[in-house]
């Protein structure tokens, strides 16, 4: 399954190092373009000159590791799109030009159904698609969220619960579902 990621879902830390966490255990395909990744640099740069320069260097490394996830296209496909919002029609170009099958983003009023489904695409929300992702591999999900608990830990010298973490990460049913399973 090929899974186009959304600047949204790439900027929160915690968020994206689940998503790829799972993806790293081979349950999905990510796949993103330069300009997703140049919107979450840009996202960053608000924090500060620190911030660019931390999502730039995180962005080298994830280019780095999946060579394969950088999607590009001929600029003549978006003309042919539409989407409520113009700025999102790159990321509906890179899907329908990656083959993904569905479109990662916490902005689900900019990427209508029926819109995406005359593509042969789906949208899923984070917290959504990695419950599902958790229900279909348990021990894969697993393993990555307690990858990143314990970063998170260690990172910040708290003691995060998983399910306070993933709450604060806007995955709260996956933190529920992370919890029970132990």
């Amino acid at each position: 399954m090929k899974v186009l990621i959304d600047a949204n879902v790439l900027y929160p830390t915690v968020m994206r190092e689940v998503v790829l966490g799972v993806a790293a255990a081979g349950v999905f395909e990510p796949q993103w373009s330069d300009r997703i990744l140049e919107e979450w640099a840009r996202a960053a740069a608000r924090l500060g000159p620190e911030g660019e320069a931390q999502a730039r260097g995180e962005i080298a490394m994830l280019s780095a590791r999946w060579g394969r996830a950088n999607v590009r296209y001929a600029p003549e496909l978006e003309a042919r799109l539409w989407l409520p919002d113009p700025a999102d029609v790159h990321v509906l170009a890179a899907a329908i030009a990656g083959s993904s099958d569905i479109i990662l983003t916490s902005n689900a009023k900019d990427f209508p159904r029926n819109i995406l489904a005359e593509e042969g695409l789906s949208r899923a929300d984070p917290d959504g698609f990695l419950l599902g992702c958790f229900e279909a591999q348990p021990e894969a999900v697993s393993h990555a969220g307690h990858a990143v608990l314990a970063e998170a830990r260690r990172l910040s010298g708290d003691t995060w619960t998983m399910r306070s973490l993933m709450k604060k990460a806007r995955l709260p049913r996956l933190g529920k579902a992370l919890e029970r399973h132990g």
